[in-house]
């Protein structure tokens, strides 16, 4: 597997992923935003093809970055992906300074995000009629 980063705007591999795990599977609508056009993006390969992807920015308001739109293709869960594609992003994100990161995690996957040592704040909230929390993990 590679993970290729990517600073120019959300590149189409990585659209095509959140599109089929977002979108198509868990039927959000406002999946794609201006945070996409400077968010730093990573996108995983098995050879050719793209399995999963993030992003990651600088959060004004939390005075912080924060790590999102993180996804797996379906035929590739279990594989603990998730978890590599969230170091690799967070070991960029410390390379470039940060003492810590934030992620609003769907509250039904903020156990995947404890086990990454995230640790929940605030008050949960929806987005999109999905319970979200807020985390946080010192790097």
């Amino acid at each position: 597997m590679e993970i290729k980063i990517f600073k120019n705007g959300c590149p189409p591999q990585a659209m095509e992923i959140r599109q089929t795990v977002f979108v198509d599977e868990q039927k959000f609508v406002d999946e794609f935003d201006e945070v996409d056009d400077f968010a730093t993006h990573f996108v995983m390969y098995d050879g050719e093809r793209p399995i999963a992807c993030a992003r990651a920015f600088f959060d004004t308001k939390e005075n912080a970055y924060h790590i999102g739109r993180v996804a797996v293709l379906k035929d590739y869960r279990g594989r603990h992906l998730g978890e590599e594609i969230m170091f690799f992003a967070e070991n960029e994100l410390k390379n470039n300074g940060a003492d810590f990161v934030t992620l609003s995690a769907q509250t039904r996957a903020s156990g995947f995000y404890k086990s990454l040592g995230y640790e929940p704040y605030g008050e949960e909230y929806f987005d999109q009629y999905c319970p979200h929390i807020a985390m946080r993990k010192e790097l």
